[in-house]
């Protein structure tokens, strides 16, 4: 039998969450019941309720919408194993976009479930105490390259928060820096400034206050060596040992997030294939955008996978 091509798992970040979400594979799968029900037991409360039924404003707030996106994205992970899908690849790398490298640390065996829906829920709520600290936020400047955008964060004093794909950048800043950027921007010819909705100047150095805590929080967590390699969110390289783990997720925090880099290296060790595993579709589009020849598979929900069972090689 000729093999199989090589592919990542990538994990979406804050943003792709909904009311709803996970409910079709709770009620279907019992390994992904499991992973909600161990979560609702770590946490002390009903997150999976709060994933099902809502309320909007209540799920997207930032401490409780992490935990969330993590939890469902790891549901979909253990149903696609139940299901198992002949032929269905294993992952030569596996990366997650912001939150999302906490679920990639799952599925890499480097965290346990219980463990990361802790340090994320952690994570979530000092990230909105640092907003709070250093008010802020972020700004999605779309149709420019990098070397404009930072000439632009330079002048307007701000700084790159995530560099996502060829004109997509996002920055972060105070809300007067950010009005300054977004006048720079226009004059520089963006195609649309998206104000993002968050808590905070995430991945900046508006998240400074809260950096010893979590270095603290981090450094109390078991961590395992990976089994699969991650690729990390600030260098955009393997992660390979549990100490170079550690540092990268405090430094991810007022850090930028490099997902085009990630990507890009991915491709060039010969990954051809990409199943986004988790609520929504942004890290598709991303990828798409970096290199159309790449392939992208979405893994949300039950309907998902019943179409990876019936295709008989779903990398062909």
């Amino acid at each position: 039998m000729a093999d199989l091509p090589k592919v990542a798992y990538v994990f979406p970040g804050q943003g792709s969450q909904s009311a709803g979400m996970g409910l079709d594979l709770y009620n279907s799968y019992p390994s992904a019941k499991e992973v909600f029900d161990e979560a609702d037991a770590s946490l002390g409360f009903s997150l999976s309720r709060l994933c099902f039924e809502g309320p909007e404003e209540e799920l997207t707030k930032t401490h409780n919408v992490q935990p969330a996106i993590l939890v469902v994205s790891i549901a979909c992970l253990k149903a696609l194993e139940e299901a198992t899908i002949a032929n269905f690849p294993s992952p030569t790398f596996v990366a997650g976009h912001s939150l999302g490298e906490y679920t990639a640390l799952v599925a890499a065996g480097v965290l346990g479930l219980a463990d990361a829906v802790l340090l994320v829920r952690e994570r979530g709520r000092l990230m909105y105490e640092a907003g709070l600290k250093n008010p802020g936020s972020m700004l999605a400047v779309i149709g420019l390259d990098e070397e404009t955008v930072k000439d632009i964060s330079v002048h307007s004093r701000t700084e790159i928060s995530n560099v996502n794909c060829p004109g997509q950048i996002v920055i972060s800043g105070a809300a007067q820096a950010l009005a300054e950027a977004n006048k720079l921007a226009k004059t520089r010819g963006a195609r649309a400034l998206i104000p993002l909705k968050v808590s905070g100047a995430f991945h900046s150095a508006l998240m400074e206050p809260v950096i010893a805590e979590f270095s603290k929080i981090v450094s109390n967590v078991g961590f395992r060596p990976p089994i699969i390699p991650v690729i990390s969110n600030v260098t955009a390289r393997p992660l390979t040992d549990v100490d170079s783990i550690k540092k990268e997720l405090v430094k991810q925090l007022r850090n930028c997030i490099q997902w085009q880099g990630s990507v890009e290296y991915i491709m060039h060790s010969g990954v051809t294939t990409f199943y986004e595993i988790g609520p929504g579709r942004v890290l598709s589009g991303l990828i798409r955008r970096i290199n159309s020849e790449l392939q992208t598979f979405n893994i949300s929900g039950i309907e998902d996978i019943a179409q990876l069972a019936c295709t008989e090689n779903p990398t062909n």
